[in-house]
């Protein structure tokens, strides 16, 4: 089939989870049968959000092919249950190096370069770009920010031209918006939404269909003032009110009849959704056994979204398994600073996660989590910095080398059991830090009869079959790091007891 475009854009203010809503539009059409692919368009001039703050940009999220994307991939990843790439994101950076390095080359041959055509002509060549290269049925377009800001313009006006290219029966447009709740009159007020879609039609955009978030129940006379104010059929307008977990919203959304809606618009004879497999899913979540506590043990836990994966990976997992998980979120700082609250966590949860990061600060505090754990026997799982952490742990005092260390950390270290990879030491030198590290998707050979080849031999999705030989099991996994453990410890840590049960046998890493 020709492939269907739905973009989806946010009003009145960010953090309404426009991700979510495209992620959730998505799982609804895969689980009608149809080939799925996201675009998200980030309207900042970085090229990448890889050396964006975790505290500003949440985390950073890595694909198969090793590219540095939003968080929101992770989201539509999870959803639509499909490997993305570097296809499914792009930036104003990006934009804006490719037409000037095009311009510098001599392609425009010799005309002025402007915001319109050649900007929003580049953005509309990556549509179709992403969409060719995916084979997708469904294209889901999310333009990042919020209507009205500047930095967006020009992907609302890319957005614009690309609807009537196309045409009404390829492509569809979705507003969220937030109805903000007064306690003064006790109401939802609908005038901010109003707005948002006067500021669209400001640009030559009418949106098909609004989604209305809010906090609480949103009533019919509500629902039916905005389809009136904002010109949509009032099945058009449809709530979607903040809900325990989000794997909830698909579900939500397709009992308000979303594609029944878009199957309309789009003028096709769409397929009814099997949404059977999500139902299963919020059940589970909803009616885990036994309470298990872990805790996220970081320098990043004042902000929601820096371990956004780990949360939802742990999540998953205690569905799978049946239990009810409390995430306890603690500032590796305050370990380090021995503050008792955060010790007195720390000593209740029943396991720990450390998870990826950068830079010393903290970093004390979490070889004192890895201790604890060690000491007292708690489950310790080490995600990249993590794992190097229990290293640096185990080598202090299980090895007795007190000064043992990453160079990262210490360039000095008389033993440095976490080392530069050899060759990050350019990429440091010559301070080229975007994109420069090792990052993707890289195979790794497990150990039989350990915990690890145990744990993906009971359900492997990462397993690739065909290369699990001599008892190994060969699995996949993404990487994010310039660090790595130092082989030249490997004999003296496996003597100790500690054992290393997965190696990436081209680089014995």
């Amino acid at each position: 089939m020709t492939t269907k475009y739905i973009f989806v854009a946010g009003g009145v203010c960010s953090g309404l989870g426009k991700g979510i809503a495209t992620a959730s539009i998505g799982a609804i059409l895969k689980a009608a049968g149809y080939k799925v692919s996201v675009l998200k368009m980030d309207p900042y001039l970085n090229v990448d959000p890889g050396t964006m703050s975790p505290y500003q940009h949440g985390e950073v999220f890595v694909t198969d092919d090793g590219y540095e994307a939003d968080l929101d991939l992770g989201h539509y990843e999870r959803f639509i249950d499909e490997p993305l790439s570097r296809l499914s994101n792009m930036t104003t950076g990006q934009v804006y190096q490719n037409v000037i390095a095009r311009e510098r080359h001599g392609e425009y041959l010799g005309k002025t370069i402007q915001i319109i055509p050649h900007i929003t002509g580049a953005i509309k060549q990556k549509i179709k770009e992403t969409a060719a290269q995916a084979g997708a049925d469904f294209l889901l377009v999310e333009i990042g920010g919020t209507v009205g800001d500047i930095e967006g313009e020009p992907y609302l006006e890319a957005a614009r031209q690309f609807h009537r290219e196309a045409g009404p029966e390829h492509a569809l447009f979705v507003l969220i918006t937030l109805l903000p709740y007064l306690q003064t009159s006790g109401e939802l007020k609908t005038k901010p939404t109003q707005m948002a879609v006067r500021e669209l039609h400001r640009v030559g955009i009418q949106p098909d269909v609004i989604l209305a978030r809010a906090d609480q129940k949103i009533p019919k006379d509500l629902l039916e003032k905005i389809a009136l104010f904002c010109d949509v059929p009032t099945e058009n307008a449809i709530p979607a009110p903040t809900v325990k977990s989000i794997y909830e919203v698909p579900l939500n959304l397709e009992s308000s009849g979303i594609s029944k809606l878009i199957y309309q618009h789009l003028r096709m004879q769409g397929k009814k959704p099997n949404l059977k497999p999500w139902q299963g899913l919020v059940k589970q979540m909803k009616n885990g056994g036994k309470k298990i506590a872990v805790a996220m043990v970081g320098k990043y836990t004042a902000h929601g979204d820096a371990y956004i994966s780990v949360h939802e990976a742990l999540k998953a997992a205690a569905a799978y398994h049946g239990v009810k998980l409390a995430i306890v979120d603690i500032d590796s700082e305050q370990i380090e600073e021995k503050n008792a609250k955060a010790w007195r966590q720390l000593r209740s949860v029943d396991g720990i996660v450390v998870p990826g990061g950068f830079g010393v600060r903290g970093i004390e505090g979490k070889i004192m989590t890895a201790s604890w754990a060690r000491e007292n026997k708690i489950p310790y799982f080490g995600l990249c910095l993590g794992m190097q952490i229990m290293s640096i742990e185990f080598a202090r005092h299980i090895l007795k080398t007190k000064n043992a260390n990453s160079t990262e950390f210490d360039q000095k270290t008389e033993h440095p059991v976490i080392h530069i990879l050899p060759e990050q030491r350019k990429n440091l030198s010559e301070k080229h830090m975007g994109a420069s590290m090792r990052l993707g998707a890289y195979a790794c050979a497990l150990e039989k009869n350990t915990r690890a080849h145990q744990a993906y031999s009971e359900k492997a999705p990462h397993a690739i079959p065909s290369e699990s030989k001599g008892g190994k099991l060969i699995i996949s996994e993404r990487h994010r790091h310039r660090y790595e453990f130092n082989n030249e410890y490997r004999d003296q840590f496996e003597k100790e007891g500690l054992v290393i049960s997965g190696v990436n046998t081209e680089r014995n890493l």
